[in-house]
């Protein structure tokens, strides 16, 4: 690729120019040379944007794959079609079938055969990758006809190349994507940010390119570098948004069904603006589910290919996930319809959730409050809790009414329906009663008749439920409190607002931004607290200096990105192998510290050597990526004795035992001793 084709090309993608440079860096070979995507499937993709296109151009390129050709006669004389006489002409074939099923066809069969080399000892498993982009090529032509877009087809070819960044780091990478699948698991950052971090760019980053190079129509090009963020506003692509919403809804639907591309990466977000974009209400997920079945099941018995059983999972588990995101894309005049009237009376409770910013103290005397002023026998503050998929009691009064009788007292997402599936949905308060068929089992759940749901929203999106009911002494509930109760839940959501702002501002004073870990502040500020505890305290605890080996040379030969990589490659392996007493932070550079708490020299060693070991295996993997250049630190460790008047002479002896472990030879770690 010369260097005006290359400079085309990243004007083309729409993202910063080190983009191209970055996939050159990753990749063992020019884009340009990828033999990824077989000729005849480019003239396919290139057939789709022209509107000419005739069936005999599309027998042609048929023609020219042998095994394409008998697939395409293989399904035109199924038993499917029960025709009296076998056909053996190409293009009577694709007369018979007509030019979508065959389009289709053929795209899956030419992917197949070039981009799945199936290794099973791989971490990245090529079949589970295949059948989750045969999902979402279905599910997403599906949606696409449902709600009539003009061209489903090239749709269906979006879905089935959506990841294909994904076949390119696996198959080109100097480091693979099976390698990067094996080191995830020691971070807990986002998919994206650690795909960043391990190779220096996205898998949809890697697909712009590749799509650029090998001009790719630009929908498609859309679909697969943006599924996971919608193009910008000053994008070339953000014509396709629409495109691409569907590809991403898609793609979090198999995801939320267990199809996902790897077995050991959760599922993405739902990005708020791809549900500005679909209206989910057209959709009928149950009876869409059930034609990808049926897709899928074909798919299944040509390619003798054992998919998951995902009939288990069913469109409600998809529905009430999709219910959560999409909570809160609504503007703040919308959510403000209640009835205002009475107020007034109560407008001393709208000062109550300001009176501090931690949520731990605000929102019981906010609870307190609305309990005393409106008579309510129980108030409840429901939290939505992804991970146990349920509304989950968080704060209460009066306190004793859940420590006995009810706690935990929670509602499955599972059973949430009617009224209440009403209130998440359009962020309106709701009185719920027996006398509504869709609540009575969820009333009988929680033992109640009635009860109040009031929708809390911060920055437009549900946070949480405010729950009261009379189920102690049985009084009837009005509708009319709903709109007195209104201003004060506003409130209360303002409240969380500025108490998650503060948290953030209070974070970004004590995080260095770069590798989220504690800076240097905090970490002398954590060690100057523990020098003031007990004797019996202080002989427990152990500081560690990290630094990484040769760090100047990954700046000057790797560039500054790998530089910045390596840090957080070696912050998310501290991250992960540190205990929560513990307390790990950068001090500076490429130097990183740590402090162990109720350790002796054996469990600090052990400690140290598990992360220098860690990080040097990381970095055999990741060698090829930094020019073979070797990802090792070296420690320096020092446990506490009353020598130490203070801590910053604890820090220094950690610091002198490091510069040892350097002299020695790197990538070890050497105890501090008066020796040193």
């Amino acid at each position: 690729m010369d260097n005006n084709t290359a400079s085309a090309n990243e004007d083309l993608l729409g993202y910063p120019a080190g983009i191209a440079k970055a996939a050159r860096a990753v990749l063992k070979k020019e884009v340009r040379h990828l033999q990824l995507i077989p000729a005849a499937a480019i003239k396919l993709l290139k057939l789709t944007n022209d509107e000419n296109t005739r069936v005999k151009d599309l027998s042609k390129v048929i023609e020219t794959e042998p095994a394409l050709a008998a697939k395409v006669l293989r399904i035109v004389n199924s038993a499917a079609f029960c025709l009296p006489k076998k056909i053996t002409s190409i293009k009577h074939a694709v007369n018979m079938l007509g030019f979508s099923a065959v389009r289709q066809a053929a795209l899956d069969q030419l992917f197949y055969n070039r981009l799945i080399r199936h290794k099973s000892k791989q971490s990245f498993n090529q079949m589970f990758f295949w059948q989750h982009c045969l999902f979402v090529a279905s599910m997403s032509k599906a949606i696409a006809v449902t709600l009539k877009h003009p061209d489903p087809d090239m749709i269906y070819t979006g879905g089935l190349l959506h990841d294909v960044g994904k076949v390119v780091l696996e198959s080109y990478g100097r480091v693979s994507y099976s390698d990067y699948l094996t080191a995830y698991d020691k971070s807990d950052r986002s998919l994206m940010e650690s795909e960043k971090t391990f190779f220096g760019l996205t898998h949809t980053e890697i697909g712009l390119v590749f799509c650029a190079t090998w001009n790719l129509p630009p929908a498609i090009t859309a679909m697969i570098g943006f599924h996971h963020e919608m193009p910008p506003a000053d994008s070339p692509y953000a014509q396709f948004k629409t495109e691409t919403a569907i590809i991403s809804f898609a793609n979090y639907i198999a995801w939320v069904q267990g199809v996902g591309s790897s077995e050991k990466i959760c599922s993405p977000d739902l990005k708020a603006e791809v549900l500005k974009i679909i209206d989910i209400d057209k959709l009928n997920l149950e009876q869409l589910l059930e034609h990808v079945d049926r897709e899928m099941a074909n798919t299944r018995e040509f390619y003798g290919i054992s998919f998951p059983n995902i009939h288990k999972l069913r469109a409600t588990l998809v529905q009430a996930t999709i219910k959560l995101s999409v909570i809160g894309n609504k503007t703040r005049h919308e959510r403000s319809n209640g009835d205002n009237a009475g107020v007034a009376s109560n407008g001393s409770i709208l000062t109550i959730p300001h009176r501090s910013l931690d949520p731990e103290e605000f929102l019981p005397w906010t609870l307190e409050a609305i309990q005393s002023d409106f008579g309510f026998d129980r108030i409840i503050m429901l939290n939505i809790d992804p991970k146990r998929r349920g509304l989950i009691a968080a704060h209460w009064w009066p306190e004793s009414i859940l420590e006995d009788e009810l706690q935990p007292f929670e509602i499955p997402i599972g059973e949430v329906t009617g009224k209440l599936l009403d209130c998440l949905r359009n962020k309106k308060p709701v009185l719920i009663r027996k006398d509504d068929n869709l609540d009575r089992k969820m009333l009988h759940r929680i033992n109640v008749d009635e009860f109040i749901a009031m929708p809390v929203l911060r920055h437009n999106k549900l946070v949480g439920v405010l729950y009261a009911d009379n189920s102690l002494s049985g009084r009837g509930m009005d509708e009319k409190i709903l709109g007195e109760m209104l201003p004060i839940v506003n409130e209360l959501g303002i409240a969380l607002m500025n108490a998650k702002q503060y948290t953030l501002a209070r974070k970004e004073s004590q995080i260095d931004p770069l590798t989220q870990l504690f800076n240097k502040r905090v970490i002398n500020e954590f060690l100057a607290r523990l020098f003031e505890s007990e004797p019996q305290v202080l002989t427990k605890i152990a500081v560690g200096f990290i630094d990484v080996d040769r760090f100047k040379h990954f700046n000057d030969v790797c560039g500054h990105q790998a530089g910045d990589d390596v840090l957080k490659i070696v912050a998310d392996i501290l991250r992960s192998m540190t205990r929560p007493g513990d307390l790990i932070g950068r001090y500076g550079g490429e130097e990183f510290l740590f402090v162990l708490r109720n350790t002796d020299q054996a469990g600090a060693l052990g400690y140290a050597e598990r992360i220098r070991g860690e990080i040097e295996q990381r970095g055999k993997v990741m060698s090829e990526r930094f020019h073979n250049h070797e990802l090792t630190v070296s420690v320096g460790l020092a446990m506490y004795t009353p020598e130490y008047k203070s801590y910053p002479a604890m820090i220094e002896a950690a610091d002198k035992a490091m510069y040892r472990a350097k002299h020695s030879g790197r990538n070890r770690v050497v105890v501090y001793q008066e020796s040193l």
